[in-house]
């Protein structure tokens, strides 16, 4: 069963560890930058919750879920007023067994219980060369809205029908 830890002490330096497969390096920050990132947003008073992700006790991969801005230039009311599924990678060792879909059913369950104030949307954003990750969130039913953050595409997924 899929459950998120507090990044603590404990566990840092393993969240840290994680990695993915050599070819998706290029699509993933590293665990470390991200939760520097998470670090510098909190200081600026915005929101940023970097978690770790069990299946049972096995550590499998790193999540992160933000609410308004990223510090981007230009950026639009969608990205200021939602969620944003900001990171998600499941360890190399774990690919393959369903955990990413289970990893994204549990943060939707947590974005639902809308920790940061309510929304109406999650948004994320992904490299175009990255068809695998726009795949899998198109299954999910994120829908790519024509905007870009930076260089990646964004895409949609309403929380309220």
């Amino acid at each position: 069963m899929i459950q998120f830890k507090d990044i603590t002490n404990k566990n840092i330096w393993k969240v840290c560890a994680l990695e993915p497969f050599e070819e998706q390096k290029d699509f993933a920050a590293e665990n470390i930058q991200s939760l520097a990132e998470a670090y510098a947003t909190r200081n600026e008073g915005h929101y940023a919750l970097p978690l770790a992700v069990y299946n049972d006790d096995d550590l499998i991969g790193f999540v992160m879920i933000g609410k308004g801005t990223v510090g981007n230039e230009n950026e639009s009311d969608l990205i200021k007023e939602n969620y944003s599924l900001w990171r998600l990678m499941i360890d190399k060792k774990y690919q393959g067994r369903g955990l990413g879909k289970q990893t994204i059913d549990a943060v939707m369950d947590l974005i639902r219980a809308f920790p940061f104030g309510p929304a109406e949307k999650v948004w994320l954003s992904y490299e175009p060369e990255n068809v695998h990750a726009r795949d899998i969130y198109r299954k999910y039913g994120f829908v790519e809205n024509g905007e870009m953050c930076g260089n990646e595409i964004v895409a949609v997924y309403n929380l309220v029908e």
